[in-house]
């Protein structure tokens, strides 16, 4: 039975806070005044004001509850109900127009309970709008119900004094069973998120971060909503508990529930047509459109979600768009894109410049009896058209997969490769440096394309978009030794010895063949281990090319790193940078932090930070980020270098002129090369026969396509060229190498 209760009309707006919960000496409206920073001074009713409000069909159970301001117009009040305290700012005889509505400025039809406008507000049709604070030049218009409850979180992950700790809001990301669960709360970046859903074995931290986010909000009942200036809500039913910002829009929604909207005039959010967003937090420049499904997530700022498309307890990051699908409890890094209606992700941690294809079911296939599997996907994940993985499965950075059904878990350690399953011949294949073999011009574009969109006002967190960074750097170092390894066992089997050797005995023997390349290796069947589990072969394709193009890579790392290092701190001679070099023997782990590449000893320093009280809030969390990002570029050329020297085996002691001179000389043709791949890459699809086939001749492919000689990414990237070769000849001269 449904519990209606009844009570005196008298009481209609009135006793937002309970009895037992409103502080000593305040009344209800002690919040609400603090709310209002409209700076309008309010005034009471006049006689006339009253007799014109009358008059145009208005009612009130108490007409000395109406305040106004200046210049308020009764004329422009009709057909309204108004119970409890009301105060409306000024009222001009004008009109409001946004994308061709044009509405007069006004209240009409609507009821009201205890609500503050500012000026020249608009309100008609507003069936039920009660305890909101509305800013000036709003719009509202054709809405069933805008209402707010005294205990309203906004979205945030809070408890309100007197309220139970089971009603908390928590999003279960990266794990359908909860158990890497998160309080959700406003300010909540990607790195936040992914902390405290990694170290669950951190009692001490994790309750520290619950604390951290209670403390962001006043636990008193009796906040209002808010609804900020320039803002256009229209043809919506329920907005209930809702914080929206500034020149946001809204249009068509059905349901916004226990919700923060932030915007603002630099970055507006948008909401469309039949979406329904429950317990979440907008950021800035958000957009959902047409059909959306968000329960218990967090969009960070920039990130849209279109066409249909469910985000269930899940965090989206900066910069993203998700359309059509279904995502469920995922914690997904900035950048990500995920378009296609059958394409599926679940319990998945994915650390971002992602692009998801049709028919990639992530996480529908578990491997135990409950559905507590994850995934772990690097930067740059990209599963092709209808891929099938199976949970647990971890991949390294700028893993693409090519189409197919695959049966078994996979732990893939060798980043820029190409994975695919051969299942004529019941193998899976893997074709490391990939991307840099057969297609440039995609992990180039990559790089280019997200750093472009990076639309973000508040750059807390320095996120990290080139491919070779500290992170990929670290995994090519070790997939050099695992090909030395694999290659190493392949020339065993090859010569049929019978006696088995340590893995270091087989690295050498592989790292020989290698660096010998006699093409002795294309004629060994090269087998990887512990990537799959099953018992079917797991073959290395190229791996020779791809021994030598990994080894490129971290020579022209530590190349670009040096200029970069040597322009912004002005060095001028070859000792002075010498000691700039660091002497430590191995390179440093690095940690992707919601995007943010953090080296292992820092993120160490800062949990015990955390432990000790020395980082006592979110804020002092964001400070850490900050902090890190004014390091990182002195500590990933301390990076770039140390793994030149332990790839070359020179000790910082050997270190010579001739040393820095070779590696900034075969950069240059490293670079030369990237950049005619690049070209070559997109030229392959003009002169491709089954591209071309739906063109009748090469005018009609321009048109459509562009010209090659057009193409503004190629050119910038022959521009960047010509600036790399001066600015490693000017460094050249200046240190006289």
């Amino acid at each position: 039975m449904n519990h209606i209760t009844k009570k005196s009309i008298d009481s209609l707006g009135y006793n937002f806070i309970a009895a037992e919960y409103l502080p000593e000496d305040k009344d209800e409206y002690h919040l609400r005044n603090i709310q209002n920073r409209s700076g309008i001074q309010y005034r009471g009713l006049t006689a006339w004001e009253i007799e014109v409000l009358v008059r145009n069909r208005n009612t009130s159970d108490n007409w000395n509850k109406i305040l106004v301001g200046d210049d308020f117009n009764p004329e422009l009040v009709k057909n309204c109900k108004f119970f409890g305290l009301v105060r409306i700012g000024k009222l001009e005889s004008c009109f409001l127009e946004y994308h061709n509505l044009r509405m007069p400025v006004g209240l009409y039809n609507s009821t009201i309970i205890s609500c503050d406008f500012g000026d020249n507000v608009v309100v008609d049709n507003v069936n039920y709008l009660s305890h909101y604070i509305i800013g000036s030049e709003v719009i509202l218009v054709n809405i069933n119900e805008l209402a707010t409850t005294s205990t309203a979180k906004f979205g945030n992950g809070i408890i309100k004094e007197g309220e139970a700790e089971d009603i908390r809001i928590w999003l279960e990301i990266c794990n359908e069973n909860g158990g890497r669960k998160v309080v959700p709360f406003t300010r909540m970046l990607p790195g936040d998120a992914w902390l405290w859903s990694k170290y669950r074995d951190d009692d001490v931290m994790l309750e520290k971060f619950k604390q951290f986010t209670q403390k962001e909000y006043d636990v008193q009942r009796g906040y209002y909503g808010k609804i900020g200036d320039r803002t256009i809500i229209k043809n919506t039913s329920i907005i209930k508990d809702a914080w929206i910002g500034t020149d946001a829009y809204i249009k068509g929604a059905n349901k916004l529930k226990n919700i923060t909207v932030n915007s603002s005039p630099e970055a507006p959010s948008q909401i469309g047509e039949g979406c329904e967003m429950v317990n979440g937090v907008m950021g800035l420049g958000c957009k959902a459109f047409y059909g959306v499904k968000a329960v218990r997530f967090i969009m960070a700022s920039h990130s849209q979600l279109k066409y249909g498309a469910r985000l269930i307890n899940a965090y989206l990051g900066n910069n993203s768009t998700i359309s059509c699908c279904e995502v469920l409890n995922s914690l997904i890094f900035p950048s990500h894109e995920q378009h296609h209606n059958n394409s599926f992700l679940c319990a998945a941690t994915v650390l971002g410049q992602s692009n998801m294809a049709a028919g990639a079911t992530i996480g529908s296939n578990h491997n135990s009896r409950s559905p507590d599997g994850e995934l772990i996907a690097g930067r740059g994940f990209w599963p092709g058209l209808c891929v099938s993985l199976k949970h647990n499965s971890r991949f390294a950075s700028f893993n693409i997969i090519a189409k197919g059904d695959y049966p078994a878990e996979l732990d893939m350690p060798f980043p820029f490769t190409l994975i695919s399953n051969d299942v004529a011949n019941d193998q899976l294949l893997l074709m490391p440096a990939y991307w840099f073999m057969y297609n440039i011009y995609a992990i180039a574009r990559n790089e280019w394309k997200y750093n472009d969109r990076d639309a973000r006002i508040e750059k807390v967190q320095r996120i990290e978009f080139d491919s070779l960074a500290p992170d990929t750097i670290n995994e090519i170092l070790k997939a050099l030794r695992l090909l030395c390894l694999y290659t190493g066992k392949a020339y065993a089997r090859y010569e049929k010895m019978q006696q088995a050797l340590p893995d270091e005995q087989y690295v050498r023997i592989g790292k020989k063949l290698l660096e010998k390349n006699d093409g002795l290796t294309e004629r060994l069947e090269i087998l990887a281990e512990g990537i799959e589990n099953s018992d079917r072969k797991c073959v290395i394709l190229k791996a020779q090319q791809a021994y030598i193009i990994f080894k490129e890579l971290v020579n022209y790392y530590a190349a670009v790193q040096s200029i970069q290092f040597i322009t912004a701190n002005a060095i001028k001679n070859f000792p002075a940078f010498l000691k700039k070099i660091p002497r430590a023997g191995s390179v440093v782990a690095w940690i992707n932090v919601g995007g943010q590449l953090i080296a292992a000893p820092e993120l160490m320093k800062f949990r015990k930070q955390i432990h000790t009280g020395k980082i006592s809030s979110w804020d002092d969390v964001h400070a850490f980020y900050r902090e890190q990002g004014e390091q990182y570029d002195k500590l990933k050329f301390e990076h770039a270098m140390v793994a030149w020297r332990i790839l070359n085996g020179v000790p910082v002691s050997k270190f010579s002129k001739d040393h820095f001179a070779a590696m900034l000389r075969k950069s240059i043709d490293t670079k030369e090369w990237l950049t005619e791949g690049i070209y070559e890459s997109r030229a392959k699809d003009y002169s491709n026969p089954f591209r071309l086939m739906v063109f009748d001749n090469k005018e009609e492919m321009e048109k459509v396509w562009g010209r090659l000689e057009d193409n503004s990414f190629i050119l910038m990237q022959e521009k960047a060229l010509k600036a790399f070769k001066k600015n490693v000849n000017v460094i050249m001269r200046q240190m006289s190498l």
